[in-house]
C-alpha cells in the first residue's frame, strides 16, 4: 500500500518557444489546465504502476479542488485523507519551451494546511510505504516521517522542491531521492558520488541522486547501482522527476529489489517525458513493462 501525503495543484501549463530571462515577457498562444502538484502526480504514477494507493493533503473548496478530487477518483486513488482547507487550492503556472525545458512558480495555497495529524495511526504499518515531498510544510512532512517509521511503514522523502533541512531530518527516513541542485544543497557536495554516500552514511539508509538525462545513481550500504535513461526525444520533462519517485515507490512495495525497482523507475521516468503534461503523462504499468527491454539494468559501480 502506497501513502502519498503531499500537494495536490492545478497546473496553468503554457507551451512558449524558450524560457523567458529575467524582466522578459515571452507570450504563448494559450495555456492548458491540468491536475498536478508532486504530490498528487506521485500517487498517480504509483496507482498506474500498479500499486493501491492513498492520498493525503489539503484541497480548498472551490472549482480546482473539485477537478482534483474527480482526478483522483478518475485514477484509483484512496481520497478520505483529502480534506477541505480554508485557502484556495494550490496552483502552478508551469512553463515549457520548446526543447522540452521548463520553469515552474507555484502558488501553495491550501497544500500550506496539510497537517501529518490527518494521517490516522491506523494507516501506517509495516504494510504501507509513505511517500512524502517538501511542498506541504516541512515540520508536517517531518513529524509523519518519525510517526511512520515508529510504526514500522518504510519512508521515502523525495527532498524536493530544494531546501535546507534541521540536521536530523533524515533520521526517521529509509529512502531519500534528490536531483543533483537537492543533493548539494543536503550535503555541501558537488561530487554526486560524495553527496550520495553521504546522505545514505546511516545504517539502513537509501540515497537516490536523480540526474536528469544522465540517468540515476542509488546508495546503499556502501554500494552504488548506476542506471541510464530510455533513449527519447523528451517532449516535457515537467512529470518525470515524480513518475520516477512513485513507479519506484510502487516497485519497492511489490517487492522489487532496489536494482529492479530503480530499472523500472528510469523507465517510467522516461516515458513521462513523451506527452505534455504532468498526471496526463504518468506512464501505465503495461507501457513501463513494455519498454524495460529498451534500458539496461542498472550496473554496480
Amino acid at each position: 500500500m502506497i501513502l502519498v501525503f503531499g500537494s495536490l495543484n492545478v497546473d496553468l501549463s503554457f507551451a512558449l518557444p524558450h524560457l523567458p530571462a529575467a524582466g522578459e515577457t515571452v507570450l504563448a498562444p494559450g495555456y492548458v489546465p491540468g491536475p498536478g502538484g508532486k504530490g498528487l502526480n506521485q500517487a498517480v504514477a504509483a496507482a498506474r504502476a500498479g500499486a493501491a494507493t492513498a492520498m493525503h493533503g489539503r484541497l480548498g473548496d472551490d472549482s480546482f479542488g473539485a477537478m482534483l478530487r474527480r482526478t483522483l477518483a478518475e485514477e484509483g486513488i484512496a481520497a478520505d485523507g483529502v480534506l477541505a482547507g480554508d485557502l484556495p487550492t494550490g496552483c502552478a503556472a508551469i512553463a515549457v519551451a520548446a526543447d522540452g525545458a521548463n520553469l515552474i512558480l507555484v502558488g501553495s495555497g491550501a497544500n500550506r494546511e496539510a497537517r501529518a495529524d490527518q494521517v490516522p495511526d491506523a494507516a501506517l504499518g509495516p504494510g504501507t510505504t509513505v511517500v512524502l515531498q517538501l511542498e506541504v510544510p516541512v515540520a508536517e512532512t517531518l513529524a509523519l516521517a518519525v510517526r511512520a517509521r515508529a510504526r514500522g511503514a518504510r519512508v521515502i522523502l523525495n527532498a524536493a522542491p530544494a531546501a535546507t533541512l534541521p540536521a536530523n531530518a533524515l533520521a526517521a527516513v529509509d529512502i531519500v531521492i534528490v536531483n543533483e541542485i537537492e543533493a548539494a544543497m543536503l550535503t555541501g557536495e558537488v561530487d554526486m558520488a560524495r553527496a550520495g554516500r553521504r546522505l545514505s552514511a546511516a545504517p539502513g539508509a537509501t540515497a537516490i541522486v536523480t540526474r536528469g538525462g544522465e540517468g540515476a545513481l542509488a546508495f546503499v550500504g556502501g554500494r552504488c547501482w548506476q542506471v541510464g535513461v530510455l533513449p527519447i526525444r523528451p517532449v516535457d520533462t515537467v512529470g518525470a522527476g515524480d513518475a520516477f519517485v512513485g513507479v519506484l515507490a510502487a516497485r519497492l512495495d511489490a517487492g522489487d529489489d532496489l536494482p529492479r525497482a530503480l530499472h523500472a523507475a528510469s523507465v517510467g521516468g522516461g516515458l513521462a517525458c513523451m506527452a505534455a503534461g504532468a498526471v496526463a503523462a504518468m506512464p501505465t504499468a503495461a507501457a513501463i513493462a513494455a519498454n524495460l527491454g529498451r534500458l539496461a539494468p542498472p550496473i554496480e559501480v
